[in-house]
């Protein structure tokens, strides 16, 4: 399978991981829209939302509500956007949850390095 978010979950490709478990792992997006762009995402492929399992959603939504309240506590952020891709908006075949911290006033910007600091801080 050529899928990168499945090549990230077995270790063939580095990602900034902010948070792994059996179930999800989450990591700073690679080409960020706003300072704390974060994914939530399953380890085992499912192509939409519509192909992941209850227990699974459940789980992603879990860890996104902890992740909410780092990234918005540790960046000093007023709102945050959930966002989920489908049809031709979805770049990467594979579900994932986006955090964008922000979104709507995008404020300044860091490195994706400097905010992975912090939130690793």
């Amino acid at each position: 399978m050529d899928c990168l978010f499945c090549k990230i979950a077995k270790k063939e490709i580095e990602a900034t991981m902010l948070y792994e478990d059996d179930i999800v792992m989450v990591i700073m997006d690679a080409f960020p829209d706003v300072d704390g762009h974060t994914l939530v995402i399953p380890k085992n492929h499912y192509e939409t939302f519509k192909d992941v399992p209850d227990n699974v959603l459940l789980h992603i939504n879990k860890i996104a509500q902890e992740y909410a309240e780092i990234l918005m506590t540790k960046l000093h952020k007023e709102s945050l956007t959930l966002l989920v891709n489908y049809g031709d908006d979805q770049k990467v075949k594979h579900y994932h949850l986006h955090l964008l911290p922000n979104f709507i006033k995008k404020d300044e910007k860091h490195s994706k390095e400097e905010i992975a600091k912090i939130l690793k801080g």
